[in-house]
């Protein structure tokens, strides 16, 4: 395939994502805003009040950039593994992986759809949050950097759940079992100073712990683990991901039949 015709490749299956998920907003944009809403009630401001400050901020202004993080990684990965599973199970994926469109171009573009996502679900919730509290960023770069690494590897972690997908249940085990305790381990709402040292050594086999304590250092200039770390770890679990996804595409793994 030419250049263009990639790029045309690319865009219409982006288009259908785009247009898949702003279809049933009500089910894929409208619910975070709500959960996000509840998120800042309960915790921001009923318990956090009576816990006062932490890192130096009051404990609202402390969780939300984690619960930011978590909606994104929720609507990336849960946009690309219901997407793509739809696909494979009334077998349109077999039409397109029997096309010239190479396999990284489909990638792609189921990716860039499940970031789109995210970022429209992080605007809104961002939006949200500044009915409860002020936010004053405090490094653009490493917000837009870490939103976007992040959107990008929980969309590929959700292609990798769709192509071992047998059924709608096992599309929910995931994000249920592994996706659900890893955010909550994660450092949203605490920091980890507050761990023994054994437990804090443990938390940072969590890849979470490093997207969430990155994304606050650049809203509220405060991190538990090093950006450097950060960046480093989130860009190694992106390149196995992206290259396990490729591999899965390339031999047709659970997607031929």
């Amino acid at each position: 395939m030419t250049l263009r015709e990639q790029y045309i490749a690319l865009m219409t299956i982006l288009r259908k994502e785009i247009k898949r998920y702003l279809r049933i907003w009500t089910q894929t944009l409208l619910p975070s805003a709500i959960t996000m809403s509840l998120y800042f009630v309960i915790f921001g401001s009923l318990i956090g009040s009576r816990i006062g400050d932490m890192g130096g901020f009051t404990y609202m202004q402390f969780v939300v950039p984690g619960l930011i993080m978590m909606a994104i990684v929720t609507n990336s990965y849960s946009n690309v593994v219901s997407s793509f599973f739809g696909s494979k199970f009334n077998h349109s994926v077999e039409e397109l992986l029997v096309s010239p469109t190479p396999n990284y171009i489909i990638l792609l573009g189921y990716v860039i759809g499940g970031v789109t996502r995210g970022l429209l679900v992080a605007i809104i919730v961002t939006i949200v949050s500044l009915f409860f509290t002020q936010l004053h960023m405090h490094n653009i770069f490493v917000v837009v950097v870490i939103v976007l690494m992040t959107s990008i590897l929980f969309a590929l972690a959700g292609f990798i759940n769709a192509v071992y997908a047998n059924n709608f249940d096992d599309i929910s085990i995931i994000p249920t079992f592994v996706l659900t305790p890893l955010i909550y381990l994660g450092g949203v709402f605490y920091s980890m100073d507050l761990l023994p040292e054994f437990w804090a050594n443990v938390s940072k086999l969590n890849p979470l712990v490093y997207v969430v304590n990155a994304f606050r250092y650049g809203v509220l200039g405060v991190s538990d683990v090093s950006l450097s770390a950060a960046f480093g770890m989130i860009g190694l679990f992106t390149a196995i991901a992206w290259f396990y996804s490729m591999h899965l595409l390339n031999t047709g793994k659970r997607l031929r039949q």
